[in-house]
Formats: structure tokens, C-alpha cells, sequence
């Protein structure tokens, strides 16, 4: 059974909680394993803030880069139909050539970093001419007043916003921004079982 997406218990686990929701996307309840969950809480919220407080600025890139190839061992030691790719640095973009159209073209998931106020991460979903679905787990009431954002509130198992492709492309702290090129980043997970060929 699917079910709805989760957002996030606190101001800081937006790593884990993308990442269990990619897994809702991706598989029926009932078949995921209790081993990847805990890892990926585990594995996650390991970033230390200014002040030197453990966990209170988030998920590094590092831990998920490292979650991102655990997953996929995990996936093939244990026989799980999962997959999972880390991309960084100039591959993290919406348009033609990109392994992030692909990836939702193929049936896959991603959860990416951008920039909202602080870095956060979204989990993608869907690609439609210009403008990008996706989940954000960072519970919202108030409309966006910024041009290109739209709250969805009827798809709770797929994506809660829709925004246009230049926003996530864009390299500053606009909202939903990729950022710069070389502190961009993205995990990419797929269902083996229902991957499908990229158009």
C-alpha cells in the first residue's frame, strides 16, 4: 500500500525524511525493509551548526553521499530492487542532457539540496515542460509571494509544489535554487522492478 508523505518532526531532518519519502514513492509499504530505515536515520543528521551543536545544522553532503552508496549496496547484498546514484557539481540541472530528466523519465526519484533561507532538501518527483513537482517536507500554510512557486495540497503522495525550472536552475539564494555549480547536489533512487528507459 502506498502512503502519504511525511514532513519533517523539526527544523533539521529534511535529509531523512526526503529520503523515507522517496521510498514511499517508490515502493508499497509493506515491502520495505526496517533495516534501510534505520539506517538512513542512522546515517543522517550529522552536521554540527555554528555553535557547535551536534545534529542542528542538518544532513552533510558527505553523509549523503555516503547514504547514497550504502543504499545501493544494500540493495544488492540483500537482493532489494533499489538503486541509487549521488551527482554533484554541474550535473545537478533541469534541461536538455540532464541526468535529472532522465532519472525522472526512467521512473526514479530525487532528492536534491537547495537553497530556502538555509540549505534544505526537497524530494523531486516529476518534470513537466517547464516547471518541476516536487515534495517539500518543510510544512507550509501561507502561499508563496514569490513568482514561479505553487503550493498543491490534493497530491500527498507525490509533490505539495510547483515551480518553474529556472527558480531550481538558478545559481543564487532565490528560492528553491540549486546554487552554484559546485556545491550542488542530488541522490537519484529508482525501483529496479519498475525502471523503465529514459525518452
Amino acid at each position: 500500500m502506498k502512503i502519504p508523505l511525511s514532513y519533517q518532526k523539526s527544523e533539521y531532518d529534511c535529509g531523512p525524511v526526503c529520503l523515507l519519502n522517496a521510498l514511499s514513492v517508490l515502493f508499497e509499504r509493506e515491502s520495505i525493509p526496517p533495516e534501510l530505515i534505520k539506517s538512513i536515520v542512522l546515517y543522517s543528521l550529522d552536521a554540527y551548526n555554528d555553535r557547535g551543536e551536534y545534529a542542528k545544522s542538518g544532513t552533510s553532503r558527505l553523509a549523503m553521499s555516503f547514504i547514497s552508496g550504502w543504499i545501493g549496496h544494500f540493495g544488492k547484498t540483500n537482493k532489494f530492487p533499489i538503486h541509487s546514484e549521488y551527482i554533484s557539481g554541474r550535473d545537478v540541472f533541469f534541461g536538455e542532457g540532464s541526468r535529472l530528466n532522465a532519472a525522472l523519465q526512467s521512473g526514479g526519484v530525487i532528492v536534491a539540496r537547495v537553497m530556502f533561507d538555509c540549505w534544505h532538501y526537497i524530494l523531486i518527483t516529476g518534470c513537466k515542460k517547464n516547471f518541476v513537482y516536487f515534495f517539500d517536507p518543510y510544512y507550509r500554510r501561507k502561499p508563496f509571494k514569490f513568482p514561479g512557486i505553487e503550493m498543491i495540497w490534493d497530491r500527498p503522495m507525490r509533490h505539495n509544489r510547483r515551480v518553474h525550472i529556472d527558480l531550481l536552475n538558478a545559481e543564487g539564494d532565490t528560492p528553491y535554487a540549486f546554487g552554484t555549480p559546485d556545491i550542488r547536489e542530488a541522490v537519484v533512487l529508482y525501483n529496479t522492478d519498475t525502471m523503465k528507459p529514459a525518452e
